[in-house]
């Protein structure tokens, strides 16, 4: 009988999902304090395994709780109407010890768009930890519009970080 992918139990207080931006060509580290993971890995046979993440808009967090409300206004994730953004993978394949790269679909503000990157898995005592980063451009899900299309204020490049902990 094949080896199926096990389902792992994601840790949410040691997992972690946030971006990366600049503004006025300063880093700015904003993190979302709601997200599920949903992970079967099969580290003998990676192609087998899925994962899908589901980040709750609401809960993004940039230190500062003016700055949290403005963002979830229209112009910027418009969390009335999309509430949630997600990822699902289509496919994974080793790419050397340790590393896979991901494909899948990521859907912010309601648009979905293919993206792929590539994932480090370690084992850390008897969990698995799950790191990634992945470049996206705002505009690209309309994210900052009107005056905020502008990117000399805040910049299009924008890098989703994630640290997923799971065990069996």
């Amino acid at each position: 009988m094949p080896a199926l992918a096990a389902a792992l139990k994601v840790d949410p207080a040691k997992s972690t999902v946030g971006i990366v931006f600049k503004q006025l060509n300063v880093p700015v580290d904003a993190k979302f304090k709601k997200f599920t993971a949903a992970i079967d890995y099969d580290a003998a046979k990676p192609e087998a395994s899925k994962a899908t993440v589901d980040i709750d808009i609401a809960s993004f967090d940039l230190g500062d709780p003016e700055y949290n409300q403005e963002v979830t206004k229209k112009e910027w994730f418009n969390a009335a109407q999309f509430p949630k953004a997600g990822f699902v993978s289509t496919g994974m394949k080793a790419s050397g010890p340790g590393k896979l790269d991901v494909t899948g679909k990521l859907t912010i503000k309601g648009k979905t768009v293919d993206a792929s990157f590539p994932l480090t898995v370690k084992k850390e005592g008897n969990t698995q930890v799950f790191e990634g980063s992945l470049p996206i451009k705002r505009l690209t899900f309309n994210i900052g519009e009107g005056e905020w299309k502008d990117t000399s204020m805040v910049a299009d490049e924008v890098v989703i970080k994630f640290r997923v902990v799971a065990a069996q």
